[in-house]
């Protein structure tokens, strides 16, 4: 996905807070999580799923993904589904609107993936009090984190 960034993250979450976010959340909505297994956001998410995570998937185009419905946009999931982390597969244009959703939905972390950053999105949710991830793929982190613990 490196292609898609726009620009470089100018500030991340340190280790220790991704390590904190991996060890704590426990309910992920994928933003642009496609129903093809070919695609990255499909093995991020099922590798997700298969150490324990629960995915919410989040692709108007899809009605479920890895046995999960999926949802057209974060503000349609239930409020009784505590989002822990938002993990973003989209485009960098769209970052802006999915971070403020992330912000009104109550999510704790913003995690954009490999490849993407949007430093203006970043700094609103950090203000806002969520943690943001930015060009770092929570499946590398992921594994890097359970070969420590």
């Amino acid at each position: 996905m490196r292609e898609q960034s726009c620009e470089l993250p100018m500030s991340n979450a340190s280790e220790r807070e991704i390590d904190e976010i991996l060890a704590s959340a426990r309910t992920i909505a994928v933003v642009g999580l496609s129903d093809r297994s070919d695609r990255e956001s499909n093995m991020v998410a099922h590798y997700l799923q298969a150490n324990g995570y629960r995915i919410i998937p989040v692709n108007p185009a899809v009605a479920g993904v890895l046995g999960e419905r999926s949802y057209p946009d974060l503000g349609s999931i239930p409020p009784e589904i505590a989002i822990d982390v938002v993990d973003i597969f989209r485009k960098p244009e769209f970052i802006p609107a999915i971070v403020d959703k992330a912000i009104t939905r109550g999510a704790r972390v913003v995690w954009m993936q490999l490849g993407l950053a949007h430093n203006a999105a970043a700094q609103k949710a950090r203000e806002a009090g969520l943690i943001v991830v930015m060009d770092r793929c929570m499946k590398v982190e992921h594994a890097r984190w359970s070969a420590r613990v």
